[in-house]
C-alpha cells in the first residue's frame, strides 16, 4: 500500500505545506460540504467536520486512495471560535483572546479507500495557547495586515501574530492547522491494519 495516493480534503497551504514538510505530497481535492458547527463541544465539532470533508472527497476519489480531511477550531472560555466573517468580526475574536489563554482544536479524518470498501479513523488534537496582552492599536494593526481573514480565530501563529505568542502547551503544528505527527502514526497504523488484513 505504499505506493497509495493522498488527497487532502482542503484548499488551505498551510495543511499542504505541513504535509509536503513530512514528506507527503498529496493531491487536492477541496470538499464542498457545509462548514455549520452544529455541537456546542469544539473536540465533536472538528471532528464532525473532518468527517464530513473527508467523506465527501472520498465519494470521488479512487480506490487505492487515502483521503485526509481536516477542520480547525478556536475556543476561549467555552466559546468556539470560527474564521472571522469580517473585521469587526476578526476585532472581536482577538479581543477575546488577547491577554488569556486558548485553546486550539484540529479534528483529522483519514479514509482508506480499497478494493473493497473503505476504512478510517477520526481524532482531535488539542494545544492550548497563551497570548501577550495586546492594545486596540496592535489588535486593529494586525487586522490590516489582512491576515486574520482566513483563519480559525482570526490569528496565524506562523504569522506576524507570532509577536504576541507567549507559549504553547502542545503541538504546533495543530495550531498551524494538521497535527502532522499524529497525522503520521495515525497513517501508518491504517496501512499495517491493510497489509496484515
Amino acid at each position: 500500500m505504499e505506493d497509495v495516493t493522498i488527497i487532502l480534503a482542503s484548499g488551505s497551504p498551510r495543511r499542504r505545506e505541513l504535509l509536503s514538510q513530512i514528506g507527503i505530497e498529496p493531491k487536492i481535492m477541496p470538499s464542498a460540504v457545509d462548514e455549520t458547527i452544529t455541537s456546542p463541544d469544539p473536540e465533536a465539532a472538528v471532528m464532525e467536520l473532518s468527517a464530513r470533508k473527508a467523506e465527501d472527497a472520498a465519494a470521488r476519489a479512487d480506490k487505492g486512495t487515502l483521503i485526509i480531511g481536516a477542520d480547525t477550531v478556536v475556543a476561549v472560555k467555552g466559546q468556539i471560535l470560527g474564521k472571522p466573517k469580517d473585521c469587526h468580526d476578526a476585532e472581536r475574536m482577538l479581543g477575546l483572546l488577547q491577554g488569556q489563554s486558548h485553546q486550539v482544536y484540529t479534528g483529522v479524518t483519514l479514509i482508506l479507500k480499497e478494493g473493497s470498501g473503505s476504512r478510517g479513523i477520526t481524532f482531535a488534537e488539542k494545544t492550548e495557547v497563551f497570548v501577550y496582552p495586546m492594545t486596540q492599536e496592535e489588535i486593529r494593526d494586525y487586522i490590516r495586515s489582512g491576515e486574520p481573514m482566513d483563519k480559525a480565530g482570526a490569528y496565524g501563529i506562523q504569522g506576524r501574530f507570532a509577536a504576541y505568542i507567549r507559549g504553547i502547551r502542545g503541538d504546533y503544528t495543530n495550531v498551524v492547522g494538521l497535527p502532522v505527527g499524529r497525522v503520521w502514526q495515525e497513517k501508518k497504523r491504517l496501512m499495517e491494519e491493510t497489509e496484515g488484513a
